[in-house]
């Protein structure tokens, strides 16, 4: 693997774990919405689906015969957002304008299905794989240095 294969390979990640981070910041943002755009119900919780880049590819040479493969994986990409369907919160304010106005759950409000301490967790998860693909890339960035400077002695 090169020098810039695993910039490349940090690069996917870097971008995969700023929006993870950002549906999370939306997630806490709207733990409280009751109502959303539509106004069919409450927001629910957004997820994020990574998925490896495979990339089979072969390289065939003279020497190798059968060829060199490249590697299974080259990164991380986004292959979804989905929308998480556990169930709701409910809870009791028969004040509330949107809570239920018949029915045996009258007079409970539901609430997105957001749970704060997880999402917390999940951004402080999303943060270190981000911090971790940065110091891969300062990393790759020192050793490229290193290997200029002995060439040029």
């Amino acid at each position: 693997m090169g020098l810039f294969s695993s910039i490349n390979v940090s690069a996917t990640g870097l971008s995969s774990q700023r929006l993870r981070m950002d549906v999370i910041s939306n997630n806490i943002a709207n733990s409280t919405t009751t109502r959303n755009t539509n106004g069919d119900g409450p927001f629910r919780r957004d997820r994020v689906i990574m998925t490896p880049i495979n990339l089979r590819t072969r390289w065939n040479s003279p020497v190798y015969p059968f060829g060199l493969r490249t590697g299974e994986g080259q990164g991380v990409k986004v292959m979804k957002i989905e929308k998480d369907m556990s169930p709701l919160r409910l809870v009791y304010d028969p004040s509330h304008p949107d809570s239920i106005k018949v029915g045996e759950k009258k007079g409970y409000v539901e609430f997105p299905n957001i749970n704060i301490v997880t999402e917390m967790t999940d951004m402080i998860s999303a943060s270190r794989s981000y911090e971790a693909n940065v110091q891969m890339i300062n990393g790759s960035k020192a050793m490229f240095n290193k290997a200029l400077e002995i060439g040029r002695a």
